[in-house]
């Protein structure tokens, strides 16, 4: 008897094995990995700033999507704005102290190695972003304040010593004086004239002597209105195309302010902050009192333990806003996934976002 012998059958299980393994294989080239997550590709390259600043988020995106670090095209968005001048709260050329001169606040922090560079009340140097990297790259210390950074980033290349000052920022100041220097910054103070100098006072009753004049007006009134075109700050976040995330801030702070103020630009878990592990977080608003809860640390930590961006922002609004219930300001959250929310206190609140699936820049507006 012939006996003839057939080939042998593969185990449906194999084929199986080996179908679902190809299927894998064509879905990971659609994937890419990031530390211990699988992110789909067009979440990233991703360029988030705070307000409609489209040119600036169209140079950082331009940047990272030609190849550049996250630090990198932080450092080009936020200088674009400088260049800019976008809404004369960034850059050179606006919010003059009551000397009348305009100073500069930056930081940028690299999310991977946790570096960060800072510069504050920076004179004479237009570039802040760039002098915040110059203090990242190139010292062992995270902020320089005054003069002295100004000094320190000339040194290093940067174009100086610059007039900051701008006919629009003079012209402003003047109306300012004008107005017998009212709003102010200062609190349970008496001037000797309208315009200071100030002495203290135990007490905000004021002299008879100064009965009759507008110092008697409701104390609510002196205090400095912050709003959009009178305190603003550019906060930029990026993921690149290595998952790595940067954020930066650049601003020349609040109207009027008294010289010598920093606000939160320069502060880290402040104004910014940033953590490869988790995401990111962009500030902007009454820095002298958001400064004081660092809302961007308590959002990234906040979505480390679990929470959702929109759920982590409105957190860490609504912690200031407990405290200080007229406080004005905006927070935008970003975990590693690209998922980005926004919350805001005291106004009316808009963002802006660049991705691999979008056409151009689009803003999202976020109300109180």
């Amino acid at each position: 008897m012939a006996f003839r012998m057939e080939p042998m059958q593969q185990p449906r299980s194999s084929s199986l094995s080996k179908f679902l393994f190809l299927l894998a294989l064509l879905h990971f080239v659609e994937l890419k990995v990031w530390g211990h997550q699988i992110l789909e590709s067009e979440q990233y390259p991703l360029v988030v700033s705070t307000w409609p600043f489209l040119e600036a988020v169209r140079a950082a995106w331009r940047s990272v999507d030609g190849g550049s670090s996250a630090v990198d095209a932080v450092v080009d968005g936020c200088s674009a704005c400088e260049e800019l001048r976008c809404d004369g709260t960034v850059g050179p050329g606006g919010s003059p102290d009551e000397n009348g001169e305009t100073t500069i606040d930056a930081m940028v922090m690299d999310g991977l190695t946790m570096e960060v560079g800072a510069v504050a009340a920076m004179r004479y140097v237009k570039d802040g972003i760039k002098a915040a990297k110059l203090v990242m790259k190139h010292t062992k210390h995270t902020l320089l304040a005054g003069e002295k950074a100004s000094e320190f980033a000339i040194s290093m290349g940067l174009s100086g010593p610059t007039n900051l000052s701008s006919t629009e920022s003079i012209n402003k100041w003047a109306q300012w004086k004008d107005n017998k220097c009212q709003p102010n910054f200062r609190k349970n103070v008496l001037p000797i004239d309208n315009c200071g100098p100030y002495h203290p006072t135990k007490s905000l009753d004021l002299p008879e002597m100064c009965s009759n004049t507008a110092y008697m007006q409701d104390i609510d009134s002196l205090l400095p209105h912050v709003g959009l075109h009178s305190h603003d700050t550019i906060s930029m976040a990026v993921i690149d195309k290595m998952g790595r995330v940067a954020v930066g801030t650049s601003t020349n702070g609040a109207t009027f302010k008294i010289p010598g103020r920093v606000g939160d630009g320069p502060i880290v878990g402040s104004s910014a902050y940033a953590d490869n592990e988790v995401g990111a977080c962009c500030a902007t608003g009454d820095g002298d009192i958001m400064m004081r809860f660092l809302p961007c640390y308590q959002v990234v930590e906040s979505m480390r333990l679990g929470m959702e961006p929109k759920h982590a922002a409105q957190d860490a609004i609504a912690r200031i806003a407990r405290r200080f219930p007229d406080f004005v300001g905006a927070v935008v959250a970003i975990n590693k996934n690209g998922e980005h929310a926004g919350a805001c206190h005291g106004w009316t609140f808009r963002y802006s976002v660049r991705n691999s699936a979008m056409k151009d820049v689009e803003v999202f507006t976020v109300l109180p």
